[in-house]
């Protein structure tokens, strides 16, 4: 069960803060104008991952509980499933608007439906250790298996195992392009891992030593972005290149990443209460309604809006503008 008072990634250690910035502009604080928050229907849940459907709707996973959240209409509903969740942290979206989770109690992935129909994927290992999850353009399903040493694809029943050559491993992000390139964080290999359509694996070393790289998603242009929670930093990765963009010493560990129509990049702040926002170079910081909030998660929806699983029990909403 996740920590209401604060959640870190596996393996990750003390927070440290990055210290001036180089290249990019002097963050800024700013308050959020016409943000909407819904509390969980029972005191006790604990909303974890968030994601956004292409009809607008927003599901969300619930450590502990024993069903997915739903926010359609302005209206919160949850829909049952069989058993407890336990850091159920991998959520993705198909194109029917259908969820796709990682339930590592149950040792599989799940699917479901707003209607409650439910199907699962038995990872036919004798347990699991499951991170992010994300659905490809071409419906294929991805996810990080540590337990496996691999970032693995689900497609037509069929489970493909991509083992890749680090040791240290600890597979967390997972992230899929439009060209169907696969993007991964390897947390305690403190790497990023590119598997081309060909599936050819490719590593890459992050240039900051122990950052503890978690979430992942790409940009419109194919840019990669990444968390990198332990160096309390956002990087970005692009033409072979890293840049790294720090944050400042009163906002700490990062968490989450959504990507909007118009490039910015979200991300939450887990000391700090806020999202925080990257663009053309400038680091802004948007005040959550509450200071005990503790942003775990982020999605864009398509109209732009930044949705996110708050862990001390509330699902908000950023407006677009």
């Amino acid at each position: 069960m996740l920590n209401k008072r604060f959640v870190v990634p596996a393996v990750v250690v003390v927070v440290a803060v990055a210290a001036a910035a180089l290249g990019w502009k002097l963050a800024i604080d700013k308050k959020v104008a016409g943000s909407v928050e819904y509390p969980m229907l029972v005191a006790t849940d604990i909303p974890t991952t968030v994601a956004a459907a292409p009809d607008g709707s927003v599901w969300f996973t619930i450590d502990f509980g024993d069903g997915v959240g739903l926010i359609r209409d302005g209206k919160m509903q949850r829909v049952p499933k069989a058993g407890r969740n336990v850091e159920p942290i991998g959520l993705g979206i198909d194109k029917d608007g259908a969820a796709w989770l990682t339930d590592p109690s149950k040792i599989a992935i799940l699917r479901i439906t707003a209607n409650g129909d439910v199907k699962s994927f038995s990872l036919g290992t004798p347990v699991a250790r499951l991170a992010r999850l994300a659905v490809a353009p071409d419906g294929a399903v991805w996810f990080a298996e540590s337990t496996a040493f691999s970032v693995t694809r689900l497609k037509d029943g069929k489970l493909d195992r991509h083992e890749f050559k680090s040791l240290r491993g600890g597979p967390y992000g997972v992230a899929v392009a439009s060209d169907g390139t696969v993007w991964a964080t390897l947390q305690s290999g403190n790497q990023l891992l590119r598997i081309a359509p060909t599936g050819e694996m490719t590593e890459h070393d992050l240039p900051t030593p122990s950052a503890a790289p978690t979430d992942v998603a790409v940009d419109p242009q194919g840019g990669v972005w990444i968390v990198e929670f332990s160096a309390n930093k956002i990087a970005h990765f692009a033409d072979g290149k890293f840049t790294e963009y720090p944050l400042p010493k009163d906002k700490g560990a990062p968490s989450g990443l959504a990507i909007t129509s118009d490039g910015s990049v979200w991300f939450g702040v887990l000391r700090g209460a806020a999202l925080g926002r990257l663009r053309s170079g400038e680091m802004t910081f948007h005040a959550l309604p509450r200071p005990t909030a503790r942003p775990y998660s982020l999605a864009a929806d398509p109209s732009g809006n930044v949705w996110y699983a708050d862990i001390s029990g509330y699902v908000g909403m950023v407006p677009a503008r």
